[in-house]
């Protein structure tokens, strides 16, 4: 499977990522489907999505770099 199709497998359903906010900030989120994670820029959090299931918990999430935020 190539990386576009990969990427479209996991992708989190749109209507879903409407209603998706960060737990912590209440500020909506950015799909990344490169890494598979749900951005939240307000709280530098990234909540990683398994098998299409968003794992909204902080404890599970990435802490962003400086870096990963502007993207």
């Amino acid at each position: 499977m190539d990386e576009t199709a990969l990427a479209k497998a996991h992708a989190v359903d749109p209507k879903l990522l409407e209603m998706l906010a960060c737990p912590l900030t209440k500020a909506p989120l950015k799909w990344r489907p490169e890494t598979s994670e749900l951005v939240s820029p307000s709280a530098k959090l990234a909540y990683p999505v398994r098998d299409g299931v968003p794992i909204m918990l902080p404890s599970e999430a990435r802490p962003l770099a400086e870096d990963e935020l502007d993207r």
